[in-house]
């Protein structure tokens, strides 16, 4: 076969493949050629998630007819004054953005610029179909309708109204978080989604963008080293996320995703988060232009440094030199009215245990009546933390495989004796396996039973999690998880699995939004059943840093005695380990 050269409607198309794969992808587009243009306010409205309508308006410097005309060429650009595209301070440089667009969608662009007059241009699908004045203030509008209509190919792949709506946001937050000192607003489907004003200081306009909490649960990070400058805002490690979506990486105002800078997220937190948790961070990154190349990915999210190991070595440093700085802080202290509602025990009062035969359930619960009873039982009691006077003789250790309780060490793991050797247990791991493996037999015999709250609780999220909620209520009801939607960017919550009673119900629901939005919508939850589950149990479950009962300690290690795979935790770490007495002399020189 000869070779020829490509027609242009062809080549726009595939520019097209390469820079527009969904709605949010020819909106950051868009939003970056305002960013551009010196907008000091962008609003952009979104019609069915992106899909059916995407509106970009800016009051930046606008373009004349002839920049128009030229703007929706290919390789046109008004970002490189030279050819020194190493050194290009823009975010969008390219030329490709608009006529990819314009080639597999009715755009409608519309200018002005100071002093002259409106002037419209209509490209439906890669031909012009109108152009002449308009009547607009100075600036520019954008409007995108039917993308991907005449190229089924492409549209079967979007995916719903929901999920694109919920990528835009993303867009629109990361953007809006890197230039405050731009306004920026959202409206999907008529409803106002973000509203931030220009001028709002840098911690404020993330704080406004995320999470409200994070203002109280973060430290500021700043640094300078090499011509470097890294600044921004890292959450304490305790209040961290299931998923990494709560990232945001910028390099010179200019987001990014970017593996050599998560990696370095990864690597400071490391010695303070759980490896299946991660930080909430926001880094601005600032590198001298000849020492980044921001042009190895067609749609600019990915960035290539002259010097990775410095910048690893600077997100690393910064990062560990804040978490240092902050001491024992850690996530803020309950409200004083919900402190003061703690019961008050009566002075003098002492707890007795009717007998050391077999560990009883702890105060509030009933006593066990049966062995099954042994088994399902919850050990969610507040621990008293007081001295319990014997009133019988300690366990035979020999009847049990994992030994009877002598002690807790640092309120995480138990101590027992064994006939043949000493036993350590991770109480909370182990038990969170315990309640997990009680969901899967209570999912089993035809769902979980919900315990409603005296008081329903609502907890604010994002919209889009709130989505992602809302539209699998039916399925979490069989986990025991009983929600409605209340508002746009909130979740009533009427019930919690009765296995778990009353525990951290704002960070169960944020944990659950986490793993649906890394779910496949097409998967059910029963098809992700140990995702969901185990994130359940972890909140369900008796915590390091409690102290627990000789009796609680015994009753815990009887259940793992006859519960399926309870030697490993629900992330796959061991759950207790054993030193055997061989072992044990050994460490003292005996054999």
């Amino acid at each position: 076969m000869s070779i020829r050269r490509l027609p242009d409607h062809l080549i726009n198309r595939i520019a097209a493949g390469e820079v527009i794969e969904r709605p949010a992808s020819a909106l950051k587009e868009l939003v970056e050629n305002a960013i551009d243009a010196g907008a000091t306010h962008i609003a952009i409205t979104l019609s069915n998630g992106g899909i059916a309508g995407i509106d970009v308006v800016d009051d930046g410097c606008g373009m004349t007819p002839p920049d128009m005309a030229l703007a929706l060429e290919r390789h046109a650009t008004s970002k490189l004054a030279d050819d020194a595209i190493d050194a290009v301070e823009t975010l969008g440089f390219r030329g490709e953005a608009l006529p990819s667009i314009a080639s597999v969608a009715r755009l409608t662009l519309e200018s002005r610029v100071r002093g002259g007059d409106g002037w419209a241009r209509l490209v439906d699908n890669g031909t012009l179909r109108r152009e002449g004045p308009a009547a607009m203030p100075p600036g520019t509008r954008v409007r995108v309708d039917g993308l991907f209509e005449n190229v089924p190919a492409r549209r079967k792949f979007l995916r719903t109204p929901r999920s694109e709506y919920a990528a835009c946001v993303d867009v629109v937050r990361r953007l809006a978080m890197a230039r405050p000192d731009i306004g920026f607003s959202l409206t999907h489907d008529g409803r106002l989604a973000i509203n931030v004003a220009a001028g709002t200081e840098r911690l404020a306009r993330v704080v406004a963008l995320t999470d409200r909490a994070l203002a109280d649960n973060s430290i500021a990070i700043a640094l300078e080293r090499e011509g470097l400058r890294l600044g921004g805002v890292a959450g304490l490690p305790t209040f961290n996320r299931g998923i990494a979506d709560h990232q945001y990486l910028f390099v010179n105002a200019r987001p990014v995703k970017d593996r050599l800078l998560v990696g370095a997220v990864r690597g400071a937190y490391a010695d303070v988060l759980a490896r299946d948790r991660h930080a909430v961070v926001a880094l601005f990154l600032e590198v001298p232009t000849s020492q980044v190349d921001v042009n190895v990915h067609p749609a600019k999210t990915e960035v290539r440094f002259r010097d990775p190991a410095l910048v690893r070595g600077l997100i690393v440093s910064g990062l560990k030199r804040a978490l240092d700085a902050a001491g024992h802080r850690s996530v803020q202290r309950p409200s004083a009215a919900a402190l003061a509602a703690w019961y008050a025990e009566p002075a003098g009062s002492v707890a007795t245990t009717p007998s050391a035969s077999y560990p009883p359930a702890p105060v509030g619960f009933p006593a066990p009546s049966s062995v099954s009873d042994r088994r399902l039982g919850f050990f969610a009691a507040p621990p008293q933390a007081r001295a319990e006077p014997a009133e019988g003789p300690a366990p035979d250790a020999g009847n049990f495989p994992l030994g009877v309780a002598r002690g807790q060490v640092a309120r995480t793991y138990i101590v027992a004796e064994a006939a043949d050797g000493l036993v350590l247990v991770d109480q909370h791991a182990a038990h969170e396996r315990l309640v997990l493996e009680r969901m899967r037999r209570a999912l089993a015999n035809g769902g979980v039973a919900a315990q409603a709250l005296l008081l329903p609780e609502v907890i604010e999220l994002d919209e889009a999690a709130c989505d992602r909620l809302d539209a699998r209520r039916g399925e979490l009801a069989e986990f025991g998880l009983e929600l409605e939607r209340f508002g746009p960017a909130a979740m009533l919550v009427r019930g919690v699995p009765a296995l778990l009673g009353h525990g951290d119900v704002t960070g169960l629901v944020t944990d659950l939004a986490d793993e649906l939005a890394a779910y496949d919508e097409a998967l059910s939850l029963k098809e992700r059943l140990d995702h969901v589950a185990a994130t359940m149990a972890c909140h369900g479950s008796v915590r390091a840093g409690r102290t627990l009962s000789v009796a609680e300690m015994n009753a815990l290690l009887r259940e793992m005695e006859v519960t399926p795979h309870s030697g490993q935790c629900n992330h796959g770490r061991p759950t207790w380990i054993k030193l055997a007495h061989g072992d044990i002399e050994k460490l003292f020189g005996r054999k």
